[in-house]
């Protein structure tokens, strides 16, 4: 399957990991907090941007103030994820492609999460020994949309962008393919693949 490419990126959140009840939960205890309305489209249309970008964004669009920093929030929601992580994660089915592929050719993991946290939360599903690479927001000056994340995992791993295929499962994600000059793969609708995040 997908013989023709050189090497593989997956997405994480919704793609390779299940863990959209994880941030959903996080997420809304967090706006919770601080006074920030839950809107589950629009937080579904921002799947895969960063924590920091996503309250930059929220803040902006409703017009809230607050009086802890976009820094300190976004703190309080990684907290929340970290110590609640283990009971929301579990692989989705393309680990079995993963394990088909390890050590035949390169895999990267390109995510909008953090880095520390991606690793914690691929060790716990058992895939961090499937991926050679794991490229989280804090690696790049532009998150997804921007095709920075998905470049740089090509550049880890070695392979022209073009030889490289993404997995993903959000419209941003895409977007950060295209421009990366890489084919992608809709998850939900190759693997039927859906993540279970801000569902309306």
């Amino acid at each position: 399957m997908y013989q023709e490419f050189d090497a593989i990126i997956f997405d994480m959140d919704g793609t390779l990991v299940d863990s959209g009840q994880l941030h959903e939960v996080a997420w809304r205890e967090t706006l919770t907090k601080y006074n920030i309305p839950v809107d589950a489209s629009l937080m579904r249309s921002l799947a895969g941007v960063p924590t920091i970008e996503t309250l930059a964004i929220l803040k902006a669009h409703f017009g809230v103030t607050t009086t802890d920093s976009d820094q300190q929030i976004n703190d309080y929601k990684e907290a929340l994820v970290r110590s609640i992580m283990a009971q929301h994660v579990k692989p989705t089915s393309l680990i079995e492609f993963a394990k088909q592929n390890h050590g035949k050719r390169p895999m990267a993991v390109g995510t909008g999460a953090y880095t520390n946290e991606a690793i914690e939360i691929l060790t716990l599903c058992g895939l961090i020994d499937l991926v050679d690479y794991v490229v989280g927001a804090d690696q790049v000056s532009a998150p997804k949309p921007a095709p920075d994340t998905f470049l740089r995992c090509a550049a880890l791993m070695d392979i022209d962008p073009a030889r490289c295929l993404v997995f993903e499962d959000a419209k941003l994600g895409m977007q950060a393919a295209e421009a990366a000059g890489m084919e992608y793969v809709d998850v939900l609708a190759a693997h039927g693949i859906e993540n279970d995040y801000f569902r309306e």
